[in-house]
Parts: structure tokens; C-alpha cells; sequence
């Protein structure tokens, strides 16, 4: 027996997110009544600031400011949190979930942090808990993983996850501009914060990414142990060789099985030029996953913004209306058995991009070869390029080998005379 025929929703936090969330709820209302045959109804909408302008209209009646007011009321079947961070968002989520309701949230951090908490809180009530909107905004990666490739073995996951890096790297790649004047005009246009530092520095995209790979490879994966490195080193120059030598340069999302051990890492990337994942550009978001079963699969689209993210998490709350609908919550749960074991990056196998800026005299480029030789790293091809003064500039690309190797040479070739600079260090995609 369907019941109730009304599902209603109570959203806290109506900004980008959230708004967007709610004008698709109004907006398509009918639509989304024919598809689970009950009316989904915004009943509350949560914010601490109603006097900042939005581009929507909110009905008077709707407006609260008091989060477990929402959280409490007894109508509401569905609570969606779209405020961020961690600390209030986990302890609005935990008491929605004691409260005996469904939950929607977007926040990747929240639930890369303490998604465990939060999945067992949601299985002993046995209510469920979406998160589609907290990783590539309008993109089903996570329903695509947790249902569509659902008895696929997965091997592998390489995803662009963060527009505003995605865009910063464009630019750059295109118009020849630094970084630092390239990331002053997303400030500008809203592409990126007044503090920036969790999209270019990875961090972001590592919350992602452990999410991503927990469903993947069904096995927790600490975020703290995700390798992470940003993209506030590349420079015009590091951009113009790769275009030369026909590759791209990304900030990548990377999560790989080998044998026991998960590779979990996000750093700036050479990518061939003939990858799919190298025609993404501007702000937008793309994941390749492959596996044996499924092959390779790409899905693609924007990775932020109130109607692309709004469109993910109106599409969970639908699902969570259609399980309250058909009395059928607790369906959606947590697929994690135990916490993955992650393959340190040293212990990673990789190519790698090298500029060097050195004296330029005979026997430098034997000097330094040697040392890669001693230390087990296989030189793949060089390019060198005279420079200023008695400076020169050399490009490396080693063959795929063990990280430590790689350090360990470069940790010596630092101490060499004939050394002035390791200029970037940037691994290559195969």
C-alpha cells in the first residue's frame, strides 16, 4: 500500500545548492509526482540570512532560521543539508537520522570525514541517506557506481572533480597567462573563492576522490591518507612543453586497484592528448572509470552551480520520496566492508615530467643521467633548451618506475653544483 501521498522536504541552508535544490522541486513538481505518484513538497526552508538577496522568490510562510525546528518537526519525512562544513551539518544530519528521517546532503567533506558515522547511524533507523550532489555536481557518478556498475569490478578511476582548477588550467594552457593572474579572474567571475586554497591546493577534489573510491573498491578510505598535491606550481611554461610534446596538463582525481592495496592520489597530470578526459575544459567536470566487465566508461558535465548540484540533490530526494512513498526507507546504505588499505605514494609506479634549470657547460646531462642510472630511474626522452646566461633548461620524461627511485635521485641531484633549480615535477598519465 503507497502511503503517504504527500512527501515532505525540509531544506537547510538556501543558498547556491540548496536553492537551485528547491526552484527544480517547484519547478517540476507534476513531473516528479507522475514518476513516484505522490506530491514531494518543500515544507521549510532553513537559512540563517534572508535578507541577502536571491534570485528566486521564498513564500514568507516557508522561511525558519532554526535548523533543529526543521530537524524536529514531525511532518517532514526528508531533511536536506546543503549548509557545509562539519561540525553543525554532522550534528543536524545525526539528529535528523535519530529523528527517524531520510537525508540528502551535498557536502563531500562531511562525508568523506564521517561517512561511516553517519551510514551506521542511518542503518540502525533504517532510513536513507543520498549524497549524488557532493561529487561532480549534475554528473550520476555515485548512482552510476553504487547501481548501474553495481556487479562490475572496478580497476580504476580517473576524474577531473574541480571546476575551478579545471578552468585555472584552461585558461593558462590557452592564453599563455600565469597562474596567479589566471586565478585572480575566477575569483572574479565566481569560479573561485576569496580563499581558494581547498580547490588548488586538492583538497576538494581529495574529499572526492574518497568517496569515489570507497564505493568503487568497497572499502573505506581515509581521506587523511588520499596523496595530495595542488596546482599553484605549474607555470606557462611546464603548460607549453606538454602542449609540444602533445599531452594536457590536469589536476587529477586517480584511484587504482592493485592486488590488496588501493593507489588513492590527486596531483596535476601530463595527459595524452588523445585521452577523452583531455578534451574537458572550462569548469566542467568529468570521471572515466574502467573495469573489466564494463569497459571504459566517461561521464561528463558541470561540476558546480545551483542548477547542476541542485539537480543532483533534487534527483535523491526524489529517490527518497519514492522509498517513502512505497514504505521501503533504509533501502539505500553503505557498501564499505572494513577500511581499504592504501598504497603509499612512494611505493606508486609512475612517469614523470622533469624541468631543471642547470649550468650550461659539457658533461651536465651525462652528470645527472648518472645519477638517474645509480638509482634504478630509466630515462625515457630529454629536451634541452639554451636559456639566460650561463643557465640552461633541460625537460626529462622517465619511463614508468617506482616513486621512492625517482625521490631518491632527485634528493641527490639537488646537492649537485651544476644544479641551480628542480623547477617542476609533474607525473605522467600513460
Amino acid at each position: 500500500m503507497m502511503s503517504p501521498q504527500s512527501v515532505k522536504v525540509g531544506i537547510l541552508g538556501v543558498g547556491v545548492v540548496g536553492g537551485g535544490a528547491y526552484q527544480i522541486l517547484q519547478q517540476n513538481a507534476a513531473q516528479i509526482r507522475r514518476i513516484i505518484g505522490a506530491d514531494v513538497t518543500v515544507a521549510a526552508l532553513c537559512d540563517i540570512d534572508w535578507e541577502r538577496p536571491r534570485d528566486f522568490e521564498v513564500p514568507e510562510e516557508l522561511k525558519v532560521t532554526d535548523a533543529m525546528a526543521v530537524v524536529n518537526d514531525p511532518d517532514i519525512h526528508i531533511i536536506v543539508e546543503t549548509i557545509g562544513g562539519t561540525d553543525a551539518a554532522r550534528q543536524l544530519i545525526l539528529a535528523a537520522i535519530a529523528a527517524g528521517k531520510n537525508v540528502v546532503t551535498s557536502n563531500k567533506e562531511l562525508m568523506a570525514k564521517h561517512g561511516e558515522e553517519i551510514f551506521s547511524a542511518a542503518a540502525a533507523q533504517q532510513v536513507d541517506v543520498q549524497f549524488e550532489g557532493s561529487v561532480g555536481g549534475v554528473i550520476p557518478i555515485i548512482r552510476s557506481l553504487k547501481e548501474s556498475l553495481a556487479a562490475s569490478r572496478i580497476d580504476q578511476i580517473i576524474g577531473i572533480v574541480n571546476g575551478t582548477t579545471n578552468y585555472i588550467l584552461t585558461r593558462m594552457s590557452q592564453e599563455g597567462r600565469e597562474f596567479a593572474e589566471v586565478l585572480a579572474a575566477a575569483q572574479q567571475l565566481g569560479y573561485a573563492e576569496a580563499d581558494p586554497t581547498d580547490d588548488i591546493e586538492g583538497i576538494d577534489a581529495a574529499n572526492k576522490l574518497a568517496i569515489l573510491a570507497a564505493i568503487a573498491f568497497g572499502g573505506r578510505v581515509p581521506v587523511e591518507q588520499v596523496y595530495r598535491e595542488g596546482i599553484s606550481g605549474i607555470t606557462p611554461a611546464d603548460l607549453d612543453y606538454a602542449q609540444r610534446m602533445n599531452y594536457v596538463v590536469k589536476l587529477l582525481a586517480i584511484a587504482r586497484r592493485d592486488n590488496d592495496q588501493i593507489e588513492a592520489r590527486v596531483h596535476p597530470a601530463l595527459l595524452p592528448a588523445t585521452h577523452p578526459l583531455s578534451a574537458v575544459n572550462g569548469v566542467f567536470n568529468a570521471i572515466f572509470v574502467r573495469g573489466p566487465e564494463c569497459g571504459e566508461v566517461m561521464l561528463y558535465g558541470q561540476g558546480a552551480g545551483a542548477m547542476p548540484t541542485g539537480s543532483a540533490v533534487a534527483a535523491d530526494v526524489v529517490d527518497c520520496a519514492r522509498n517513502v512513498t512505497y514504505g521501503a526507507p533504509g533501502r539505500v546504505s553503505c557498501s564499505c566492508a572494513g577500511e581499504a588499505q592504501i598504497k603509499p605514494i612512494a611505493e606508486t609506479e609512475t612517469s614523470v615530467y622533469l624541468r631543471m634549470r642547470v649550468a650550461d657547460r659539457p658533461g651536465v646531462l651525462g652528470n645527472i643521467a648518472t645519477v638517474f642510472g645509480q638509482k634504478g630511474v630509466s630515462i625515457q626522452s630529454v629536451i634541452q633548451q639554451s636559456s639566460e646566461g650561463n643557465a640552461a633548461e633541460i625537460v626529462w620524461i622517465m619511463h614508468k618506475g617506482p616513486e621512492k627511485n625517482l625521490q631518491s635521485a632527485l634528493s641527490c641531484i639537488r646537492g649537485l653544483n651544476i644544479v641551480q633549480d628542480i623547477c617542476s615535477m609533474i607525473r605522467v598519465m600513460e
